[in-house]
């Protein structure tokens, strides 16, 4: 499928930064449509079917995230928030919501079609055979349940293999604490947070070159982490 086949809803009540996010996915090759509102957002979103949203968070008519809980009724388009809102509580709220990335205001062209790039990628691949992901020297088969280097197998216990999964699955997008623990342990281990960082770390030491400058499992501060592919680095430039 060609960019030019991909339909990108622009939620935003500012009109200026609305033309620039426009003006933006037309010079990457995108179709774009546009709401002001959250109201008119969620009518746009059942009329229109994109394929993704970019959403800001501070509409006149209602939050953002309830828009993404009412889109999210009825549609897993992805959902890419483009918000001012830099606090974390805000961030978990959002992708606990529904969202599947968050970019802040003031932001990077580069990185936010980076993400909507990510993002897109993940939704068309995602009734297809799972990936197959490097990262430099590791290989992650989803398919085949494996983690490699050229020395043979990467001997990860079965809970780091289903922390390690989840990233993968969801490569390039931010995937909170709360669902990498529920995914990986259960929901009954809530709010076990030492216990992920811990993990985190033991998979660091079996994937990155370096695992004190990590370059494919990356930190997103008091929110979760972010798997970075060969394919992501280029794109996604933030650590």
């Amino acid at each position: 499928m060609t960019r030019a086949m991909f339909l990108v809803l622009v939620v935003e009540d500012d009109p200026a930064l609305r033309g620039v996010l426009n003006t933006l996915l037309a010079a990457h090759g995108y179709r774009f449509a546009e709401a002001a509102n959250g109201a008119r957002a969620v009518i746009e979103a059942r009329s229109h079917r994109p394929d993704l949203l970019i959403i800001d968070l501070g509409l006149p008519d209602m939050d953002g995230a309830t828009v993404i809980r009412e889109v999210r009724a009825f549609s897993a388009v992805p959902i890419v928030v483009l918000s001012a809102r830099s606090m974390e509580s805000q961030k978990i709220l959002a992708l606990d919501a529904g969202a599947d990335d968050y970019v802040t205001k003031p932001f990077s062209s580069p990185e936010l079609m980076a993400r909507v790039r990510a993002a897109l990628r993940r939704s068309v691949h995602s009734g297809e055979r799972l990936p197959v992901l490097k990262l430099g020297a590791v290989t992650v088969d989803l398919a085949a349940r494996t983690a490699t280097n050229a020395e043979g197998p990467l001997h990860l216990t079965p809970l780091e293999y289903r922390v390690l999964e989840c990233l993968a699955r969801n490569a390039g997008m931010i995937v909170t604490q709360r669902r990498l623990i529920a995914e990986a342990w259960g929901a009954e281990r809530q709010g076990d947070a030492r216990g992920l960082r811990s993990y985190i770390k033991t998979i660091r030491q079996k994937i990155e070159p370096n695992p004190g400058q990590p370059r494919f499992l990356m930190t997103e501060t008091g929110v979760g982490y972010r798997l970075r592919s060969d394919e992501l680095p280029a794109e996604v430039p933030r650590g």
